[in-house]
């Protein structure tokens, strides 16, 4: 009874539109916008319901949309192995089944059609480097890599001892990979795909396999790979992640390294990548709430939304994992449920909406040159185009901190996106602990 009352609170609260009627059979199609215009929500269905989260998660789809999210990224969604098993998701028994736990493929198909027509892009995660052990491919034992007493292995060098590794030498196997891939593209309709692991994954593999992909007919594909190989890039993804980023931004909070840093970090990310290509930008994701919340990670609510302004406003592609919009307080294990009271913490989910409607609204936020002003404990930036100007200045401390406005701003008038307020620009800035301001220079 209590997931059912649930469903009608998030009705009433969210004023969402519910779950269509499945009779519909055509494919939906979305033009999925362009790269430098897109946010992603990651969707982990185990914090929604306990069962059949396929439509609880329909309930939300407007609230996401008022995130800003254009693009949802669906964990994996298939039947989870039994043997060996520790309930991972990455563990994929069957890559054209759903997992029964969140719902039907006719359901997941309908609330790929829902999305659409709320003008929300899909890509689900694909597991490419490792299957159950109760998979059906383990029939065919060339198909996956073995020791020299002719076992087959879990990943080397991992601890993955739920799955078993899969042997990229095998052509068969690797053709059953891409029609498999197809089959979500041409039968229910998603946008792209989330690539878990792919440094493990061969580079020919991964160029042979999204060749294919994109030249389906009548598709627009995101194409993002988990891992941070330069060659991502050169294989098909548009999308790599910046982990060395975010590890640099634990490093600036939690250390009290210069936030200057955060600069270097991302030179270094971007000096390979080709144009029109980015770097996913996060202040957390499903692997790091499993250790902490962001709120735990950034040393208090206060601390995360720096964090995640700092992720947002920066070039990139920025994302919003699904719970910290509410500020769950506690870390979240994938592997099992761990439903979220979405009513909780309002005055934080207004915050993510008000400022991911900033970053919509201006679009120099978004494609802007950027523009650097080293600080060693306020990171201040500016974004600039179309003859407009944004400066963005976050105090990455837990104590007030105040930095020298640049010269070229000098008597400047502004006005504070956040707070609408108008003023002329003063000598300093003086930030409370982890304040942050969106400034358009007038």
């Amino acid at each position: 009874m209590k997931k059912y009352i649930w469903l009608l609170s998030c009705i009433l609260l969210l004023g969402c539109s519910g779950f269509s009627s499945v009779s519909e059979t055509s494919l939906s199609r979305y033009q999925l916008p362009d790269l430098e215009d897109i946010v992603i929500y990651q969707v982990n269905p185990r914090v929604f319901t306990e069962e059949r989260p396929f439509r609880a998660i329909s309930f939300y789809l407007d609230s996401i949309k008022q995130l800003g999210a254009n693009v949802i990224w669906f964990m994996p969604i298939h039947e989870t192995g039994k043997e060996k098993s520790v309930n991972s998701p990455y563990c994929v028994r069957d890559y054209r089944s759903v997992n029964a736990e969140f719902g039907t493929i006719e359901e997941f198909r309908e609330l790929v059609r829902e999305c659409h027509r709320k003008e929300v892009g899909v890509i689900i995660d694909w597991v490419p480097n490792h299957t159950a052990w109760d998979h059906p491919w383990i029939e065919n034992k060339s198909w996956y890599t073995q020791n020299d007493q002719g076992e087959i292995i879990w990943p080397e060098g991992t601890d993955w001892r739920d799955v078993a590794d899969l042997n990229y030498d095998n052509m068969e196997m690797r053709l059953a990979m891409i029609e498999a891939m197809k089959y979500w593209i041409t039968d229910i309709g998603i946008d792209g795909f989330r690539c878990d692991a792919v440094d493990y994954v061969p580079a020919d593999f991964l160029r042979q396999a999204n060749d294919t992909l994109l030249g389906i007919p009548d598709t627009r594909l995101l194409l993002l790979a988990e891992g941070k190989r330069p060659d991502h890039f050169e294989a098909g993804f548009q999308l790599n992640y910046g982990w060395d980023f975010h590890h640099r931004m634990r490093q600036v909070f939690l250390k009290e390294i210069p936030a200057s840093c955060l600069f270097e970090a991302h030179r270094e990310e971007y000096a390979d990548i080709p144009a029109g290509k980015h770097k996913l930008r996060f202040s957390t994701n499903h692997d790091e709430t499993a250790g902490q919340s962001p709120v735990q990670e950034w040393n208090g609510e206060r601390g995360s939304m720096a964090a995640f302004v700092i992720s947002a406003f920066m070039p990139g592609c920025p994302m919003i994992y699904s719970s910290q919009e509410v500020g769950y307080p506690d870390k979240i294990n994938f592997f099992y449920p761990t439903p979220i009271d979405w009513s909780m913490n309002q005055p934080l989910r207004e915050e993510y909406k008000q400022l991911m409607a900033i970053y919509h609204t201006h679009e120099p936020l978004r494609r802007g040159e950027l523009h650097t002003y080293p600080d060693d404990h306020i990171l201040l930036f500016e974004r600039r185009g179309q003859g407009r100007s944004y400066l963005i200045a976050v105090n990455v401390r837990d104590e007030q901190q105040s930095v020298p406005v640049p010269a070229a701003f000098a008597g400047s008038s502004f006005q504070n996106l956040c707070t609408v307020e108008e003023g002329q620009m003063p000598e300093q800035l003086l930030l409370d602990p982890y304040q942050y301001v969106i400034l358009e220079i007038r």
